[in-house]
Order: C-alpha cells, then sequence, then structure tokens
C-alpha cells in the first residue's frame, strides 16, 4: 500500500467516514476504527495526567487525595464500561446485521438505563465522600483537604457515565470518530480550566475537579447532538423514548456481567492503593498514583486498539462473518504487542524522568520509578489480553471474562499482593510485583479461551 493511501485512511478515520466493516481489507478496517478510538482514549488519559500535573504542585495531599478519589471513581468507570460495552456489543451487531432501525432503538434504551444508575452513584459519592476516603486509608490531613473535591468528582458520575455509554454507541455503530472529537473537546477545555480554577481563582483542588467535570459535560453535549441528529448510522426518534422492557432487559443481560466484570478489577485496584498507602505511607501512596497516572496514560491507547476489535467481531458475527472476525481480533492483538513492547522499554529505561515531571520530591520520586519499571515489565501481556478480552466482550460473552477477571484479581493478584507486603514485609514493593503477574495469567487464559470459539455461538 503507498504512502499516500495510508494518509488517506487516516484522514478518513479521523473524519469519520462511513465505512462497511464486514467486507474488505481487514487491517484497513482495523486502521480505520483504531485511529479515532486510540485518539479518543489517549486523551481520556490525559484528564489524569493534567490533574495530577496541576495538582503535584499543590503537595503531597492534594497528590493523594486525587489518586484515593480516582481509585473509587474507577467503580463509576466499571458502570460506564458496562452499559458502553452492552450498547457496543448490540448495537454493532444490529449493524451488522444490517437493521439501523434496531440499532437506534438499542442506543436509547442504553441511555434511559445510564440515568437511572447515575441518580444512585451520584448521591451515595455526595453524601458520603469523607467516609470513602477514610475508607481508603487516607490521613486526617488528607480527608480535611480533600472531601470536597471527591464530592464534586463523585456527584458528577453523570458526565463520566454518559460520556463512555455515547462513546460506546457511537463505536458499535462504526463511528469512533464522534467519540473521539467529543474527547478532544472534553479535554481541551479541561487543559484550559484547571490551572485557571486552580490557580488564577485561587480554588485549589476544588477547581481541578470543577473543570475536569464541565470538560466531561461539554464532551457528553457534543455526543447527544451528532445522536440526536441523524448521524451517521444511528437516526434516534421520538419513538425511541418509549421504555422498552425487552430491550432494556437484553442491555442488562450484557451490561452487568462486563460491570461485575470492571468492578473486579476496579476493586484490586482500590485494595492495591489501600495496600501501597498501608505499608508505605503518604509518600509511597504519592509515588504509586503518579506511576498509575502514567500507566494508565500508555494503558487506554491499547484499549483504544482492544475496542476496535470488539466492534470488529460484533459486526462480523451480525454478518455472519466468523472467520473474518477471528482473523481481526489476532491481527489486533498483533498490532496491541507492538505497542506494548515499545511501553514496556520507556518505562524500564526511562522511569526517573517521567515520575520527576510531576513532583520534586525524593521520596516520591523513588516509589513512583520503582512501580513504573515493574509494572512496566508485563506490557506486553497487557495488550494481548485486552484485545482478547474486549473480543469476547464484543460478541457478547461478558461472563467468560469476567470469570477471568475474578480468578486472577480477587483469588490471585489481592492474596499475593497482601502476602508480598505484609506478611513476608516487602511493603508496596510487594504490591508493584503482584500486578504484572496477575495481568500476565489473564492474558494467558483469555487467549486459550478465545481459541476455543464458543463465542462465535453467542446470541445477542
Amino acid at each position: 500500500m503507498k504512502l499516500k493511501q495510508y494518509f488517506k485512511i487516516v484522514s478518513d478515520a479521523i473524519q469519520g467516514i462511513e465505512h462497511d466493516y464486514t467486507k474488505g481489507n481487514i487491517q484497513k478496517a482495523i486502521v480505520l476504527l483504531a485511529i479515532p478510538m486510540i485518539l479518543e482514549l489517549s486523551l481520556e488519559s490525559v484528564f489524569a495526567l493534567v490533574d495530577m500535573f496541576f495538582v503535584g504542585k499543590l503537595g503531597k495531599n492534594a497528590i493523594a487525595t486525587v489518586g484515593l478519589t480516582e481509585s473509587v471513581v474507577t467503580i463509576i468507570y466499571s458502570v460506564a464500561i458496562g452499559l458502553s460495552t452492552a450498547a457496543t456489543a448490540i448495537i454493532a451487531r444490529r449493524i451488522g446485521e444490517k437493521n439501523k432501525e434496531a440499532a437506534s432503538h438499542a442506543a436509547m434504551q442504553s441511555l434511559l438505563v445510564a440515568m437511572i444508575c447515575t441518580l444512585i452513584l451520584s448521591t451515595i459519592g455526595v453524601v458520603f465522600a469523607a467516609q470513602i476516603l477514610q475508607l481508603m486509608g487516607a490521613s486526617p490531613e488528607v480527608i480535611r483537604d480533600g472531601t470536597l473535591f471527591t464530592q464534586i468528582m463523585l456527584g458528577g458520575s453523570v458526565v463520566i457515565i454518559l460520556l463512555f455509554l455515547l462513546s460506546g454507541i457511537f463505536r458499535g455503530a462504526g463511528n469512533a470518530a464522534i467519540a473521539m472529537k467529543s474527547l478532544w473537546i472534553a479535554s481541551g477545555i479541561n487543559i484550559i480550566l484547571c490551572p485557571f480554577f486552580i490557580y488564577t481563582l485561587d480554588m485549589g483542588l476544588k477547581g481541578a475537579a470543577i473543570a475536569t467535570t464541565i470538560g466531561r459535560g461539554v464532551g457528553v453535549i457534543y455526543q447527544l447532538y451528532h445522536l440526536m441528529n441523524n448521524s451517521g448510522q444511528l437516526f434516534i426518534k421520538k419513538k425511541h423514548l418509549k421504555i422498552h422492557f425487552a430491550t432494556i432487559k437484553s442491555i442488562l443481560a450484557i451490561a452487568w456481567p462486563a460491570t461485575f466484570q470492571f468492578v473486579i478489577a476496579s476493586a484490586s485496584w482500590i485494595v492495591m492503593s489501600k495496600l501501597v498507602a498501608e505499608t508505605g505511607g503518604t509518600n509511597a501512596s504519592a509515588g504509586y498514583q503518579i506511576a498509575i497516572r502514567n500507566v494508565v496514560f500508555f494503558i487506554l491507547p491499547a484499549w483504544g486498539l482492544s475496542n476496535a476489535a470488539a466492534t470488529l467481531v460484533g459486526q462480523n458475527l451480525g454478518a455472519q462473518e466468523i472467520n473474518r472476525a477471528k482473523l481481526s481480533v489476532m491481527l489486533t492483538a498483533k498490532y496491541n504487542a507492538y505497542f506494548m513492547a515499545f511501553v514496556t522499554l520507556l518505562f524500564v529505561i526511562f522511569p526517573v524522568p517521567i515520575i520527576s515531571f510531576f513532583t520534586e520530591e525524593k521520596e516520591v520520586i523513588a516509589y513512583g520509578v520503582s512501580a513504573l519499571r515493574i509494572i512496566g515489565t508485563g506490557y506486553i501481556f497487557y495488550g494481548i489480553g485486552m484485545v482478547m478480552m474486549q473480543a469476547l466482550n464484543g460478541a457478547g460473552d461478558t461472563r467468560t471474562p469476567t470469570i477471568i477477571n475474578f480468578v486472577c484479581f480477587w483469588l490471585i493478584q489481592i492474596p499475593l499482593a497482601y502476602l508480598l507486603s505484609t506478611y513476608f514485609q516487602y511493603g508496596p514493593i510487594g504490591v508493584f510485583v503482584s500486578i504484572p503477574i496477575a495481568e500476565t495469567l489473564i492474558a494467558i487464559i483469555a487467549y486459550f479461551v478465545f481459541k476455543k470459539g464458543k463465542w462465535t455461538q453467542k446470541q445477542v
């Protein structure tokens, strides 16, 4: 393929040119979907890095507050991702079947479910913010300074859930460019407002939370505008607002295992954060949180590539193109492994300048460097595992990845982290070591499950 053709494909991907992903060159299909998805999730990770960069100048208590709050916010992400996974699987299948009316109907019903979830989560977050920080092992100073930040972040869960869900809806329809552009808008606003609110208006941590929430909110408005204005494959109409319990039941049947799948992973990360804080103190907690921001920064683009596999699986199963679905996943896994190999080298060779960019406190840097090096050693397996798990999710088989997560995170990672950090007294280092071990096991198990092929028979 000539260089000019590559540029044309990249341009089409960014513009969101409509394409039939059940026919033609598979590599082209992967690129068309993956580029906007990678850019989308890269920009989502910018939220975490921007907040950590500006908040890092406010001291280690502020860093710990953001880190501990974000650990809890991952529960909200889990609900958002669960709903998004269901929407992507169902809508992709209907698009593959060439049934746009059913796809649009499923999109609206998933939004109705999301609104109920956000009402519950936002209420809990606002009322119990201080208790949540205390449960996470935060010091009295962190609780005192960070409760309002936590209330705003958890209270604004509606924009988090809708941003993820709407992105999943557009990804399922094969229009990942709209999801990408909404993150461009949201991230750009956050980058501008974050320093302005924190420093110019002297709002501190509260300013960071408000800036992030406003940025995501504008991104949601952008997505809703396109969803309600017949963009691409979807055409939401008034009749779709009527509650349809059969469709909602189908959404929940896929969403609840997917949500629990990510709750398992999120809860494990929360336990990791708690163990680091308890065995290493505030310096270790701050260093670990900075490292995790960088880990997430590079995992999210890889996850974007994995989401391309989910869409390709869903649409091709709908079109009865099973072999094309399988080949799409294997090619995507190979590309993800290449990318993650590069990240491994980056984390192992250059952890000091990476961590030092966010803080000047030597003890915090030392812990952050150790975390980045150790966690980074498993990156290739993270990339392969993500693609395999998302392929199963894209087929609508969300229960199998949930079981895999339960075994590897709760039965292996958490007990191992506790034993190494507490019983064998390795402290935070023991926690860091348990992470790549669990993620490697996930990749191996998911690969063998995928190769067995039962996911190809899943009906949604």
